[in-house]
């Protein structure tokens, strides 16, 4: 049984208390937060959960093993590299934080205490992206030609990262993980709509070294809550929807092909459009959270690096929203990665 420790109450961290609270290998036994009012209610929730405002609790106890920590993503480098340094496993939601330098400095530090670091990249345990990845890599769809994706609502809106830092790093994650490999460069454009410091809506195209382009677009202002992703593929395409209740994958047996036929007449295309049927696979209904946890609790347990969200990985994405954010500062500039 693993003892864990969840450092922020807020938006998110009640989450993790209940995940880690569930879980058959795992104990939630202390949270901390600055704001007294979350802790009562999480101890409304969780009576046998210990309620400090100090984070410096859960790391002074010899009890809890590992640390969670959904605190304010600016904090994210400091909570981790002080929980690492106190011999706990971490588990910090994405952005592991706001350089990649920094990520792969935690990494060190985990190698060095002998202990796991984890960032909470939660898409890359939604079964999913998990089967979309697997029907890439079998090649069914042939060459990709490109993905687009979309995740967009009216709010939550946050103070302390813009719309990119909050919401992109599910689709880059998700983006690096189906097309095994980090982007190369990155154009981007950002708008500041609500009149404060902070982008409200992020358009960013990315170059993948295997030659597609990846289309992202974040919104904290849009009329519709939309989570989906779009992959156009040589010999096949489909469509990931997380809120359609219907399925989450839609596989569309639609592709273009090359036509011998002589045409006579100019300006007849060339090229034939093919459609057939669109396919609903069966898949999973597990909860990411939950299965991020019990992958996370497992690595603990086996003695294994959790090599599917850990270090390097968050390096990665982090790497790519700072050319965003780079190209998004200089009017859509191109930025290397």
């Amino acid at each position: 049984m693993i003892s864990v420790g969840v450092i922020g109450c807020g938006h998110w961290g009640p989450n993790h208390i209940r995940v880690f609270s569930q879980l058959p290998n795992a104990q939630c036994m202390m949270a901390a937060d600055l704001d007294e009012g979350r802790l009562k209610a999480v101890k409304a929730l969780y009576p046998s959960v210990v309620t400090t405002t100090s984070y410096k609790d859960i790391l002074a106890s010899k009890e809890i093993e590992a640390v969670c920590i959904a605190a304010p993503t600016k904090l994210h480098f400091q909570f981790a590299k002080e929980a690492l340094e106190a011999r706990k496993h971490v588990l910090c939601e994405k952005p592991l934080a706001m350089l990649p330098e920094e990520c792969l400095e935690l990494g060190e530090i985990a190698k060095k205490a002998g202990r796991f670091l984890m960032v909470g990249h939660v898409f890359l345990f939604n079964a999913g992206i998990r089967w979309v990845k697997e029907y890439i890599d079998s090649g069914e769809m042939g060459k990709i030609y490109y993905t687009h994706s979309e995740r967009t609502n009216l709010g939550p809106f946050r103070y302390d990262v813009n719309a990119l830092w909050d919401l992109a790093p599910h689709d880059i994650a998700i983006f690096d993980y189906i097309l095994s490999g980090s982007a190369q460069s990155a154009s981007a454009r950002g708008l500041k709509c609500l009149g404060n410091n902070l982008e409200d809506l992020a358009f960013a195209t990315l170059d993948y070294p295997s030659g597609n382009l990846a289309n992202i677009h974040v919104s904290w202002i849009d009329p519709r809550k939309v989570r989906q992703i779009t992959i156009v593929g040589e010999k096949k395409m489909l469509v990931w929807d997380d809120l359609d209740p219907l399925g989450a994958v839609r596989v569309y047996d639609k592709h273009v092909e090359r036509t011998t036929k002589f045409y006579e007449t100019y300006g007849e295309f060339q090229l034939l459009s093919r459609e057939g049927a669109i396919t609903i696979p069966k898949i999973s209904s597990q909860e990411p959270l939950k299965a991020q946890g019990q992958y996370f609790i497992d690595c603990i347990e086996k003695g294994l690096p959790p090599q599917l969200a850990d270090a390097d990985k968050a390096a990665s994405v982090v790497k790519t929203l700072c050319a965003i954010q780079k190209s998004m500062d200089h009017q859509g500039a191109l930025a290397v990665i």
